[in-house]
């Protein structure tokens, strides 16, 4: 699998010619997706045609069923017309007119499909488009083998080669990626840490929809395919191509959502005004400076956010859309565990007070390749009474500091890993009393360096500040030879200090040697 991703994406890379990674991602990606949904339309046709012949249906009345549209809507695969089947495109990938049979594919499937209508980007035609390259990409996409692992059926294989491809885009865009991209070891700790079971899940800046993706692969995992519709999910996205993107990245991935019929600014026009979330993750644009601001928006319940930075902007929103039991996970820049500017402490505090804060997490470093910006995971919880058996954690609050944590991939990237992963959300599973077979048998304790629960007077004597450092102290380290650090410090100092007096002492022994010389 990893082969054929990798495979795959060096060809496609080799057919950008001049293109900028931006553009090119909207070609390349939008021919994986048609390519997706007419498989994902072939394998539901070769269903039907196998139902009706073990039924004993005469083969002349098997067009009718064949070209029944509820047949293939009723199981979740999207209508597709002949003349945007990847069978007939790729017959004709040669010609010179690729580009218009492209563009009128997608309009053909938005026409028939009523959730994509606006969705599917018509850029193949345009003045300036290589035709001869755009048919070796289609060429390519045709070519590539996504069946034939082992027992994965071919449209798992192509919702991973896209979710590989927003990757290697995203890192081919630099700051820009960060945009629709959140590094997928990070997703995954937020998804661990939150466990989205089953309910309502958002994210109000949804990028190219990850979070939903991990949250549905978490989900199958410990329950199974067949319960993958227990989350209901609900999004916005306010770019138009990382919307597009969003919504082709869930399609295929079978996932059905909720992300308005258009993309929109949450602070401006929030599009899911009475939601009330189970569960909520996100990954907010890092210290975003110009956003809508009214001073006397109904979610600043806990102070006005500064003009100049959307941090506690979307703490606040966030918050204003839990449920009565909901908890979120966000990814916030560093600042805002300290921050005291533009009322921003103030702010803190009164989260605080008001005992929304259940958990904080200090990232490690260059995680985030599209950003040097040291990174935190916020933990909110409206309900920390330890229902269902949990512990009652009302008054506390959970620092852990991970910031040692992650592997190198290379030079410039670091990555969690599994261990990681399992080491953060079992740490805060225990201090919860997660009853869970994962977490069994775990009894939450301190651990210097590492973790530390605190309360909110603990909290109060550090002025709300919020970084993990402050809480969790320093781990007693020893030495290779089982030294504990500190007293062998003290030991070695005491030492130098011996030699220092000795020194002095045998100076003037020699300087009074020096003085009784007759010269």
């Amino acid at each position: 699998m990893a082969d054929l991703r990798e495979t795959l994406w060096k060809a496609a890379d080799k057919l950008r010619g001049s293109m900028d990674a931006a553009q090119y991602k909207d070609f390349v990606l939008g021919l994986v997706f048609l390519k997706y949904i007419s498989d994902a339309f072939d394998e539901r046709r070769g269903q039907i045609r196998e139902e009706i012949l073990a039924d004993g249906i005469p083969e002349t009345q098997l067009d009718a069923f064949l070209d029944d549209i509820d047949e293939y809507r009723g199981h979740g695969v999207f209508w597709v017309p002949e003349a945007a089947r990847w069978s007939y495109l790729a017959a004709n990938a040669k010609s010179a007119g690729i580009g218009r049979l492209l563009d009128g594919a997608m309009q053909a499937i938005m026409d028939e499909n009523p959730p994509l209508k606006g969705v599917l980007a018509k850029i193949f035609n345009r003045e300036g488009v290589d035709q001869r390259r755009l048919g070796e990409l289609v060429d390519l996409i045709s070519d590539a083998r996504f069946t034939g692992h082992g027992d994965r059926s071919a449209r798992d294989v192509l919702g991973e080669v896209y979710e590989y491809f927003l990757e290697k885009f995203a890192r081919a865009e630099g700051k820009r990626g960060g945009e629709f991209y959140t590094p997928s070891s990070v997703v995954r700790l937020l998804v661990e840490m939150l466990e989205p079971y089953e309910g309502r899940i958002y994210d109000p800046c949804c990028g190219s929809g990850g979070m939903f993706v991990q949250a549905e692969k978490f989900v199958e995992a410990h329950r199974g395919k067949n319960h993958r519709t227990d989350l209901a999910v609900y999004g916005q996205e306010a770019n138009e191509r990382t919307w597009r993107l969003a919504k082709m990245n869930l399609a295929i991935h079978g996932i059905g959502a909720d992300l308005s019929s258009s993309w929109a600014d949450t602070f401006h026009s929030d599009r899911h005004p009475d939601l009330k979330a189970d569960y909520i993750l996100a990954n907010p644009p890092f210290n975003m400076s110009d956003w809508h601001r009214v001073a006397d928006d109904p979610r600043w319940r806990f102070g006005t956010p500064p003009a100049g930075n959307a941090n506690f902007a979307w703490m606040q929103h966030i918050i204003s859309k839990l449920g009565e039991r909901g908890v979120a996970g966000v990814v916030m820049a560093n600042g805002s565990m300290a921050s005291r500017q533009s009322g921003e402490g103030d702010i803190r505090r009164k989260l605080v007070e008001h005992d929304v804060v259940a958990c904080m997490v200090a990232l490690p470093p260059q995680l985030f390749r599209t950003t040097q910006i040291p990174a935190c995971l916020w933990i909110f919880a409206k309900d920390k009474s330890g229902r269902e058996g949990k512990h009652d954690r009302r008054g506390q609050i959970l620092f852990i500091d991970a910031r040692n944590m992650g592997s190198m991939v290379d030079r410039t990237e670091r990555v969690l890993t599994d261990e990681d992963i399992a080491l953060v959300s079992n740490t805060y599973h225990a201090w919860l009393g997660v009853t869970s077979a994962r977490a069994a048998g775990r009894i939450y304790k301190d651990v210097p360096g590492f973790c530390y629960s605190a309360t909110k007077e603990k909290v109060s004597e550090q002025d709300y500040v919020l970084t993990p450092g402050r809480y969790v102290g320093t781990v007693e380290a020893e030495d290779a030879d089982g030294e504990p650090i500190v007293e062998k410090v003290e030991r070695l100092t005491a030492e130098l200090l011996a030699h220092f007096d000795e020194s002095a002492r045998l100076e003037k022994v020699v300087r009074r040697s020096l003085e009784r010389i007759d010269v």
